[in-house]
């Protein structure tokens, strides 16, 4: 029954009846399509952080509620929640958007209207130069790619890796990225194959991918088509390390047999995070029953970010970007549940990346990682 109240509690900030005197910070994420499976994370990690600035007063003594605007990670999508929430007067900050291409769409309609945003989770590198009013509180892709060149050198030791990349900004980035620290340290790439979001047949490129005989095969990719391809590819055999990056964090791979082994980067770890953040797994295991993935902690901690540059200026759009960008230094960083946030003149962060392994048919924290 407690768990009960907690889970009524957290879902009334998102869906109940308006509030006198309530605070709006939408959260645009997809929670249909694809890729909603990365949205429940979202969704709970803003619920729970907006039911405890509630619980302890609110913003100076007002209501925060969180809005969901359902973008389905579709770049399309984004721009026509973009213009909606960029026309509201009574949005002053958005939490979002999640894919890089949604981001993208998104990014030139809230820079025009003077909207600040912050994305707990778009990686792609171009984000933080192509607007001031953006900001994130992930790390991103060129770092990722880079520390994944250096993870299966140092710690797997691959020397022949091929590359399965999806057509959109994030995988190509994070290929990019990859590609140019993987050569640097003498790896070799075999070859590289792509797909859209919608294909579904992997065979043809799996089956040039085995005649090549690499070592591993990298997919930066998202879990709804990781999942496809870890099963065709054991269906022709193809007997080689798999791994990717966060977009297959999932666990839409735990399902999948055949994902066994697969190794992805992660910006969080409940077993690696710090002290800071054992209150928030405690609490999200009880009201949700389960750990938090790193959608769930990023999404936290911006909801957090955009409270307190709230209830530091106002509700004023120009403001809050200029306290947002005034958190500039490790020594006045906002301290949330993944660690020290801070923005350099772009509103990117310096964040540390983990790796964890799908073992059993669970997420465990890899034995080796790069300090």
């Amino acid at each position: 029954m407690k768990r009960l109240l907690c889970i009524i509690l957290a879902l009334g900030l998102i869906t109940g009846v308006a509030w006198a005197d309530t605070i709006i910070i939408p959260v645009a994420s997809p929670f249909t399509g694809q890729l909603a499976s990365f949205g429940e994370g979202v969704k709970n990690g803003a619920a729970l952080k907006a039911s405890e600035i509630n619980a302890a007063g609110g913003i100076n003594g007002n209501v925060v509620k969180v809005v969901l605007e359902d973008e389905l990670c579709d770049p399309k999508e984004a721009a026509t929640v973009a213009t909606k929430l960029a026309n509201d007067p009574g949005v002053v900050i958005v939490v979002g958007h999640l894919c890089s291409s949604a981001t993208l769409a998104a990014l030139p309609i809230y820079r025009a209207a003077n909207l600040p945003a912050i994305s707990p989770a778009s990686t792609n590198v171009d984000i933080g130069k192509m607007s001031p009013f953006y900001f994130r509180n992930v790390y991103k892709d060129d770092f990722q790619g880079a520390f994944l060149a250096r993870y299966v050198d140092e710690i797997r030791g691959f020397r022949k890796v091929a590359i399965f990349y999806e057509v959109n900004d994030y995988s190509m980035g994070l290929m990019s990225a990859f590609m140019k620290e993987a050569i640097k340290r003498g790896i070799k790439i075999m070859g590289t194959e792509a797909y859209t979001s919608d294909t579904t047949d992997f065979k043809p490129q799996l089956t040039k991918f085995k005649m090549m005989r690499p070592d591993a095969i990298f997919n930066p990719g998202y879990a709804p088509q990781g999942t496809l391809i870890a099963s065709q590819a054991a269906s022709l055999g193809l007997k080689v390390g798999f791994f990717g990056a966060d977009g297959l964090d999932d666990d839409l791979m735990l399902k999948n047999p055949d994902a066994e082994g697969l190794f992805v980067t992660t910006p969080f770890l409940p077993d690696k995070a710090g002290p800071q953040a054992a209150k928030f797994i405690k609490s999200y295991k009880r009201v949700y029953g389960k750990d938090p993935n790193w959608f769930a902690a990023n999404t936290y901690d911006a909801v957090g970010m955009a409270a307190a540059a709230i209830k530091a200026v106002g509700m004023d759009r120009m403001k809050i970007r200029e306290y947002l960008a005034s958190i500039d230094s490790e020594k006045n960083a906002y301290v949330g549940v993944t660690g020290k946030t801070y923005f350099d003149e772009n509103g990117d962060c310096l964040k540390a990346a983990f790796v964890k392994q799908i073992k059993d048919g669970k997420w465990v924290s890899s034995k080796k990682q790069l300090q």
